[in-house]
């Protein structure tokens, strides 16, 4: 059976999007591999062993383009309305909060929130499916 352990994004300033990254959802540098024209970044923190890995291609300095191909990163919280307060006071701009209910009863609380390079990044809250 495969296991997953990490997603990659290409990144364009690693200074910023590990700072991004680090204070808006406690994601801390687990290891960094510096090549001659690029650098791997691979963020974590102790809630799972999943990685997210930044790729950084050296000399780079024009913005990717995401297409219309991506879809979005997710992450779970314990409470959704508190993590949407703390990165709006940090001024990170998240999207408002939705209650999704397709059929009148709630499935998922969730809001999204860009990365500095334009990556959408769903917040949701524990619960159900979403722990």
């Amino acid at each position: 059976m495969a296991k997953a352990i990490h997603a990659m994004i290409r990144v364009l300033d690693e200074a910023r999007s590990v700072a991004f990254y680090e204070q808006a959802f406690g994601l801390a540098v687990a290891e960094r591999l510096d090549f001659d024209s690029f650098t791997l970044i691979y963020l974590s923190n102790p809630e799972t062993p999943f990685e997210l890995e930044l790729t950084v291609n050296k000399g780079r300095t024009e913005a990717y383009s995401l297409g219309d191909g991506y879809g979005h990163l997710a992450v779970s919280v314990a409470d959704v309305a508190a993590e949407h307060a703390r990165l709006t006071e940090a001024g990170l701009s998240p999207r408002k909060i939705v209650d999704f209910a397709p059929a009148g009863t709630v499935i998922a609380r969730f809001f999204f929130i860009a990365d500095p390079d334009g990556y959408q990044i769903e917040v949701l809250e524990r619960g159900g499916r979403y722990l």
